[in-house]
């Protein structure tokens, strides 16, 4: 990413708090931007919220109405937030399930980048990170600098009971043990 990439897609993810804040829209940061809040590298991607799957329509219409351009792509359960070459994900379904509110009201607001917002709690990070692993996107590498970093924030018993019926995340789990990142007893 070069660093007016960066830039942009770091202004596009406050623009885009401010509008669901200001539209009274539950939501929370998640994803790579969430961890490199908590710690993590910087991604080198997009941004992704959060926001439960009965706010998604609202959602579109305040985004839209703070003057973002919002698109609708072909799959049913995100919409993309666009910027130049940049784009934020809203999503309301996560590893297959419904965003609920509880989820979101695990969250903490933190500051980023100078906008408070609501940010996933760590080990919310690692399950829905974890989850979305399977035999068409199983890459370990992006997600052994995230664990290392948030490892003192996320409740392992928790993640290992979560991921459970994931084996990639499973075999995932294992490495960290193998790897001395974290101990087996407390991500199993």
């Amino acid at each position: 990413m070069q660093p007016s990439d960066r830039d942009e897609i770091r202004e596009l993810l406050k623009r885009t708090a401010v509008a669901l804040k200001k539209g009274n829209v539950p939501f929370a940061l998640c994803g790579g931007y969430a961890a490199w809040v908590l710690g993590a590298p910087e991604p080198d991607h997009d941004a992704d919220f959060l926001v439960p799957a009965a706010e998604a329509e609202r959602a579109a219409k305040v985004l839209a109405d703070a003057g973002l351009e919002v698109q609708d792509p072909a799959e049913d359960w995100l919409l993309k937030v666009v910027s130049g070459g940049s784009f934020v994900d809203v999503l309301w379904r996560t590893c297959g399930h419904p965003v609920e509110t509880d989820l979101i009201e695990r969250s903490e607001v933190r500051p980023v980048l100078s906008v408070q917002m609501p940010v996933l709690a760590a080990t919310d990070i690692l399950v829905t990170k974890l989850m979305a692993l399977d035999e068409h996107y199983c890459d370990f590498a992006r997600m052994l600098p995230v664990a290392r970093a948030l490892r003192e924030q996320v409740d392992w018993a928790e993640v290992g009971r979560e991921v459970a019926g994931n084996d990639f995340a499973v075999v995932f789990l294992d490495l960290l043990d193998r790897l001395d990142v974290v101990p087996r007893t407390s991500a199993a």
